[in-house]
Formats: structure tokens, sequence, C-alpha cells
């Protein structure tokens, strides 16, 4: 592992995904938002609109961008193009931060339009860790890592999900993008306690929080399934699992996702309200 830049922290504020159909709306009102954050794949281009839309954004807002295909937990070797391509965009918009996520999307040459879950043992721990340091030196700065949302467990798998990922942030360095969603869904799935879960994941590195909403399904058997699906309202019991988290950790930077059934950004904003009044209450915001 070698010396890598530090970076600005977002701050400790609410902030939420900014998507295309939004952008010149949010342009031209420039709302009081704590940052906002982009998917880097859609930003992997030469030039164009795309670049000088995000160009203004990144003039008024800190910026969170968010990486959804370095596939870290595949066993194949990194796409070399690919991470030349995120080095450029991260160093012409120098980003308060970037993220990606704990999970594989491509095999044999293949990219899959999905995050797909890892095989919890001592020889994939190893590479997680190996591709993390490869990515952060080709950037140049540590990144935060997502915690996952898992649907089933692995009976090949040897370390608990919790101390797996401790210990990739513990060996390579990164921080931890907390996404309390994907917990809740990962632990009704799987027959977890959220609380219990949570506690066990390194609390200290969290440089960033995801808030959203899920949907839910029945399988075969009528047994309940969470769909991690960032197309709903975030639900009661994950506002109330971020409650406890604050209540751990302290202010944290916090981004309301939606991906799906997207609605107007003025509804996106106040929802970003929402959470803000949670982040800063009014007696803290007053005082500073």
């Amino acid at each position: 592992m070698t010396a890598r830049a530090q970076h600005t922290s977002l701050p400790s504020r609410a902030g939420i995904g900014l998507k295309f159909r939004h952008i010149d709306q949010f342009l031209c009102e420039t709302p009081d938002i704590g940052f906002v954050e982009v998917h880097a794949e859609n930003y992997l281009v030469e030039g164009g609109i795309r670049l000088a839309q995000l160009e203004a954004v990144r003039e008024n807002y800190p910026l969170s961008i968010h990486g959804v295909a370095a596939s870290l937990g595949s066993e194949a070797a990194l796409d070399v193009e690919h991470l030349r391509r995120l080095k450029r965009l991260v160093d012409r918009y120098q980003p308060q931060s970037f993220s990606e996520h704990l999970a594989w999307s491509t095999h044999a040459g293949v990219y899959y339009n999905d995050l797909l879950p890892l095989i919890y043992t001592q020889q994939r721990l190893q590479r997680v860790v190996e591709h993390i340091d490869q990515l952060q030196n080709c950037l140049g700065r540590s990144i935060l890592l997502e915690n996952p949302s898992t649907y089933v467990s692995f009976d090949a798998s040897e370390i608990p999900e919790t101390d797996f990922i401790t210990e990739v942030v513990n060996r390579s360095g990164c921080g931890l993008l907390l996404d309390v969603n994907n917990i809740y869904v990962t632990c009704i799935n799987q027959g977890w306690s959220p609380y219990e879960y949570m506690s066990d994941l390194p609390l200290g590195a969290v440089g960033e929080v995801h808030l959203a909403g899920y949907t839910e399904e029945l399988d075969e058997t009528g047994k309940r399934v969470v769909i991690d699906s960032h197309s709903a309202e975030v639900a009661d019991e994950v506002w109330q699992l971020h409650q406890r988290l604050l209540e751990q950790v302290g202010p944290q930077p916090t981004l309301l996702e939606r991906d799906g059934a997207l609605p107007e950004l003025s509804v996106l904003l106040a929802e970003a309200r929402g959470a803000e009044s949670l982040i800063q209450p009014e007696e803290v915001r007053h005082a500073v």
C-alpha cells in the first residue's frame, strides 16, 4: 500500500443523487443542498453536455462520485482501461468523495448489469484488498467502500459478512460508505438483527451514509423478500436504524438515493431536508 493524497470530506449534511432529467432545473434553481452525488459511469465520456453540466454543478456544490462497475469483488483482474477513465474523471472534478461497491459484476470479459454477492473466504478477502489497493493507487486517494445488500448466504463462506467488511477496511485503509437500507435489506432477508449487524461494522471508518427505499415480494414459499430497489420513500424502519447510527457516530454526510420511480426534483429536495433535520437538529444548526 502506498501513500495517497488526502481529500476533502463531504459536509455533514444531506445530499441527493442528481439525475439527468433534473440537472437543468437544479442548475437554474441552485437549491440549498449539502452535496450532490453522481454515478461515475454516466460521465466516462470524452466531452459534451454531460461533462459541461457536471462542471457547472461542481462549481457550486461538494461532489461525491459513486462507481458501480469496478467489480472489486471479482476474482478476475480489474479492467485497467476502466480505471484509467475513472482517474481522468476524478482528476478533472476533484470530488470530495469517491466510492465503490463490495460486489462483482464482470466475468470472462462479460459485464453484468448487477452487483453480485461474494463468497467470504480468506482468498477472496485478499483479492478484494488487492483490488481496492490498485484502485486507490490509481486514483491517488482513499475510497469509500459500500456494504452490500445480500439475499442469500453461501455455504462455502468462511467469514461472517461484517468481519469480512471490517478486515477489508482495516487491511486496505479505505473508508466505509454505510448504506443503511442495505443493512436492513440484508438482515431481513437473512434473519439477522439489523442493529447487531450495524454495531459489528467498523463505524469509525464511515465517511458517507446512504438512505433509500425498498420494495417487497414473496418467494415461492410465501416468505417475505426485501428488494433494494431505490424506487420508494425511505421506510420507517430504515429511518430508525439511521437514527441509531447517528447516536453512535454523530452527524454524517447522508445521501437520499432514488433510481426507480423517480419523482420530481422538489420531492427529492424535501426528502433531503427531512434527513438534514435529523443529521443537524434545529438547536445545533442555530448554534452554528
